[in-house]
Formats: structure tokens, sequence, C-alpha cells
């Protein structure tokens, strides 16, 4: 088992939000606050050894939620770059394993992220969710990776390490992924806010 104080969460909230269109998705309003701090105030109470926001540009200010916030300046180059950024914060804190979430998945509990800390096995750690179907961030990657994610490429992230990890099945749900203004809006309808103040 990794205790949570073992850990650095890496949120990663660099993407280029190409298929979003217009403005910076991660501060579209829902609810009562911008779409990334969803998942920050669902693992704030989280004890983590250090919190880490990759980011590039958003006008959300993670550093004043007590993130230490690392600039990918050129996100172009792909997800996987931003988790390098992330990754070696996360190795200079001395952490055992990283929690990598996504700022755009605004409806990911505490609960599922400590069932996943239950599915670990120390430093060769790999643990992600599934929907039952697939596995998906959030995912808990020991240190004995680290070497393999700073050598990812591209957007694929660590898909390919997720795939041959276990993986903790909650509510498709859950995992919900904002990728699209069509996305957000069928996010708020659920909500009966369509326009979400618009």
């Amino acid at each position: 088992m990794i205790k949570p104080r073992q850990v650095a969460l890496i949120l990663l909230a660099a993407g280029r939000s190409r298929r979003f269109n217009d403005g910076d998705k991660l501060a579209e309003p829902f609810l009562d606050k911008p779409l990334a701090f969803h998942v920050v105030t669902a693992l704030e109470k989280i004890p983590f050894l250090a919190r880490i926001a990759v980011v590039s540009n958003t006008v959300l200010d993670f550093a004043a939620l007590g993130y230490e916030v690392v600039r990918n300046p050129d996100p172009s180059l792909g997800q996987a770059r931003s988790l390098c950024h992330g990754v070696e914060a996360a190795r200079e804190v001395g952490a055992d394993a990283v929690l990598i979430a996504l700022a755009d998945m605004p409806r990911v509990t505490a609960a599922h992220i400590y069932r996943m800390f239950d599915a670990a096995n120390g430093t060769a750690t790999v643990v992600a969710s599934s929907n039952g179907v697939h596995p998906t961030p959030p995912a808990l990657i020991g240190s004995d990776h680290y070497d393999a994610l700073l050598a990812l490429e591209g957007d694929e992230g660590a898909r390919e390490l997720i795939l041959a990890g276990r993986h903790v099945v909650t509510s498709p749900a859950e995992l919900v992924d904002i990728d699209t203004q069509e996305d957000l809006a069928e996010l708020r309808a659920l909500y009966g806010l369509p326009t979400d103040g618009k």
C-alpha cells in the first residue's frame, strides 16, 4: 500500500483545448466555480506530500490553492511533455509515487482516489481508473516507473503503462472528461444548468 503522504498529486492543466474551440476551458463556469477547480476541491482533504499543477495558458491561480505551479512552455508537444514536467517536480520532492489527475475531469471523488491507494503496492505501483471498459486517469504510478514516464512523447501519455496495470472500476459518470463545448453543455444539463449563467 502507498499512503497519500508519500505521493505527489500532478494535476495536468496545460492542454491546448483544441476541441473546445473557444476560450479557457478550465476557467469555464460549472456550478459554483471554474471547471478545473472541481477536482481541486474534491481532492483538497487528501494529505498529499505535494500538489503540482502543470499549466500553460490558463488564467486560473492554482498557486493560491496550495499548488506548486509548473509551466509547460510548449503544450503543442503533447500531454506527455506536461506529464514529464510534473514527474520531474515530484522526483525533486522525493515522492514515492505520483497521482496523475486531469483538470477537465470535474466529477472525480476522493473516495475513488482512496480506493486506488488501497490497490497500490509500493513503488512498483501502476493503478488506473476504469469505467469498466477501458482505463483512464486518474492514475497512481510508483517511482519505479519515473524514467519510463520521463521518456514519453506526444499525446499518448502513460497509456501503455496504464493498460498493463491494475484497474479500479468506478461509475462512468465519475470519469467524465470535458473535451468539447458539447461535453460541457451535456454536463450542465445534468444539473439543470443548460446555460450556467451565460
